[in-house]
């Protein structure tokens, strides 16, 4: 378990619920605009907030901009399934 300071704790992005969650990901549509909930931890997101402001753009679209970009390779990333062990690197 790691153990966060004040600085590291994640914060949400934006609000939303888990019957949103669920309805998104079996409808699969590309224009839903329900809000979900993201949580970053501090310094990621006011990393995503100064490029936000850098670019002039949203905080939306610099997160869908950096998924678009990167999506290629998180594919490439192996499932909890198939990684020895099944634990999460993270944890």
């Amino acid at each position: 378990m790691q153990i966060l300071t004040e600085a590291e704790k994640e914060v949400p992005l934006a609000t939303g619920d888990k019957e949103s969650m669920s309805n998104l990901r079996a409808e699969g549509s590309k224009t839903d605009k329900r809000k979900q909930s993201l949580y970053f931890p501090e310094s990621m997101l006011q990393e995503i907030k100064e490029e936000a402001a850098r670019l002039d753009r949203s905080l939306s679209w610099v997160v869908q901009r950096a998924w678009k970009i990167s999506r290629l390779e998180i594919k490439k990333l192996p499932s909890v399934n198939d990684v020895e062990g099944g634990e999460d690197d993270e944890g």
